[in-house]
């Protein structure tokens, strides 16, 4: 019978480092390949991260990141993030993955991201992100209910819910910033 050694955080961090044409993040001590963003969620986060983008360029304040951007953090049971779109201030944008947490972090919900055990999935992820120091995370359904879920670490357990007549915010991480939930899940 063989035995499989366990790999050191370093050489999880290396290998997440090489892989440059998936998504993938660490948790329970392996790398965890993503299925590929389908087209409406994909569109979603590209829209988010627009948004974010033309704040940041108006403000001159943090930096708007896209998809599959590698944040490392050290969490017992998760030792990187991939959000769908984040917004960071005070952290080195290089070559290499992002230490820490963003502030503000978008998970947009793909089709099999729905029923009770993703429901689990989900909420135990959104309690990683404010265990690692980000602040504000949006849980964007933009197939079913066509809603966005604004979770705070300050109030975890009572997201605000924006609906397609409202304009979603996501404040303390990201000052005076506002989009219409319609122009993203339209």
């Amino acid at each position: 019978m063989a035995t499989q050694l366990k790999r050191t955080r370093q050489e999880l961090l290396d290998a997440l480092a090489q892989l440059t044409d998936v998504k993938a993040e660490i948790m329970d001590g392996e790398i965890v390949i993503m299925s590929p963003t389908a087209g409406k969620p994909s569109l979603v986060s590209g829209l988010i991260f627009a948004a974010l983008l033309e704040y940041a360029r108006r403000t001159g304040r943090g930096v708007a990141l896209p998809n599959n951007v590698g944040f490392v953090v050290e969490l017992p049971h998760r030792g990187s993030f991939s959000p769908d779109a984040a917004y960071t201030v005070d952290q080195r944008i290089d070559a290499d993955l992002i230490q820490g947490a963003p502030i503000f972090a978008v998970e947009v919900r793909s089709k099999h991201d729905y029923g009770p055990a993703a429901e689990r999935a989900i909420r135990a992820k959104i309690a990683d992100y404010f265990a690692a120091g980000t602040r504000v995370v949006w849980d964007v359904d933009a197939l079913h209910s066509r809603e966005v879920r604004v979770y705070r670490a300050t109030q975890p357990d009572h997201p605000t819910v924006y609906g397609m007549a409202d304009e979603a915010e996501a404040e303390p991480a990201v000052p005076g910033w506002r989009v219409r939930v319609r122009s993203l899940l339209e």
